[in-house]
């Protein structure tokens, strides 16, 4: 690995801290308000045993492979991919081209959960912008036409994202995640137990695990499924390379792999006890999309002792899950750059991204255009791009030089399984979910 690219970027202190940064990777908005809603309106318990059965074969083989690949060139994801061959360069700008486009989104929605998160804060010492009756419904409509208001704190998490990932991999990202990851699923945690003891849950809990077969005929919900795996566990055939090139020769990243997969999992189940269970236990939509952040919490919130705090509570837990994953992406662009531009500085390489996020995201700002922007993201740019960085390990990389990347620091040989699942079973089921997809115009 080239030390003066080495010395700029820096590497993790901790297996800890990588395994909280990747799991923050992973753990975001994606989980916490795409999961729960693609559920509800997707038949629940089938959609959820899809998801588990896509999230093993893209948790763990896709992401394994990112990170392996990453590791063994200790570079961008862009480099990665020259060093398997030159023409297969345009597939590490497709990664790239993907993350910031998912960035650009997530600097939009978390935008407007700080924004909430200010107001809920301000409303506990008395301050009158949220009335509390008819709050979500009234605040998020009046927020949404309130462009100053939009900006402002779109740019301030914006700047926040920006001040954690200056700090670099150790100082920024990993310190951050240290904290915001455990803190996170302690607030959501919390936020289930009251939810349980509220009547009406249970049905939200028979909705959730109590499958009905016939939904399997619908392929809907399986793209659904898959476009919310690749987006949840942020394997867009970028992000995890950078991460693995920061990653000691030492650590076994077919644990990593797991473990990230595993807590992912574990965050999008908990969102949905949060969202699911409490959308029955008020008669609200179960699908209801955006407005169950901003809407349905808030309605449910008013009715909770201290709610104001509980719902401060809840958005800035919101702000955690959606930092920590933009940092992956965030990371991933900026370090193709300055691959690209080692004459560069961090700071001008993150002032760039900032100018160019700031204006993207401004024009998807309003609320109607989330949702076809998502979907094409979700369901063509992000398990399109992966696929194919898939098939460019399975298919043209030498079986060996795979093998021996993903067993560098195991402690024992393994990773022929892997393998035949990823050639045999996830490509081609992958590929035949893209081109359905595709085919219905999904998010046409």
């Amino acid at each position: 690995m080239d030390t003066e690219i080495k010395s700029k970027r820096g590497g993790w202190g901790s297996n800890f801290g990588f395994l909280m940064a990747s799991i923050g990777s992973a753990v975001g908005l994606g989980n916490i308000w795409g999961f729960p809603y693609k559920m509800g309106k997707s038949g629940g318990a089938v959609f959820l045993l899809l998801y588990l059965v896509l999230v093993v074969l893209v948790g763990v083989t896709v992401m394994l492979g990112e990170l392996a690949l990453g590791r063994r060139s200790g570079k961008s994801a862009v480099s990665t991919y020259r060093s398997l061959s030159k023409k297969y360069t345009w597939l590490g700008y497709a990664g790239i081209v993907c993350g910031f486009c998912i960035m650009c989104f997530y600097f939009v929605l978390g935008g407007i959960v700080l924004r909430y998160a200010a107001g809920y804060f301000l409303a506990i010492f008395g301050g009158s912008e949220f009335a509390w009756s008819g709050q979500g419904t009234g605040f998020f409509g009046y927020f949404l036409t309130d462009t100053n208001s939009m900006i402002l704190f779109f740019v301030l998490y914006i700047l926040l994202n920006i001040l954690v990932v200056s700090g670099g991999v150790q100082g920024g990202i990993e310190k951050f995640c240290n904290v915001g990851m455990p803190a996170l699923f302690c607030l959501l945690v919390f936020i289930i137990l009251y939810i349980a003891c509220q009547p009406g849950a249970a049905e939200g809990y028979k909705f959730m695990f109590t499958p009905r077969w016939e939904a399997l005929k619908d392929p809907m919900i399986w793209i659904w499924a898959m476009g919310q795996a690749f987006f949840s566990l942020s394997v867009t055939g970028s992000g995890m390379i950078v991460y693995g090139a920061y990653l000691s020769k030492d650590e076994d990243v077919v644990g990593v792999a797991q473990h990230t997969a595993i807590f992912d999992t574990i965050a999008a189940v908990v969102a949905a006890l949060v969202i699911i269970p409490a959308c029955f236990s008020y008669g609200l939509d179960v699908g209801a999309g955006p407005s169950l952040l901003f809407v349905t919490l808030p309605t449910i919130l008013q009715d909770i002792p201290l709610g104001r705090l509980f719902a401060v509570i809840l958005y800035v837990a919101m702000i955690f899950a959606g930092v920590s994953s933009l940092q992956n992406m965030f990371e991933a662009v900026a370090e193709s750059l300055l691959h690209k531009f080692p004459k560069l500085s961090r700071a001008a390489v993150l002032g760039i991204l900032c100018v160019l996020c700031l204006g993207f995201g401004l024009l998807m700002e309003p609320i109607s255009k989330w949702g076809p922007w998502m979907d094409l993201v979700s369901i063509y740019i992000i398990p399109i791009g992966a696929t194919l960085g898939a098939v460019s390990w399975f298919y043209i990389m030498k079986k060996d030089d795979l093998l021996a990347a993903v067993n560098t620091g195991s402690r024992r040989h393994r990773g022929a399984f892997w393998y035949g699942v990823g050639r045999y079973v996830y490509v081609p089921l992958a590929v035949i979910l893209c081109c359905v997809a595709l085919f219905m115009n999904v998010a046409f």
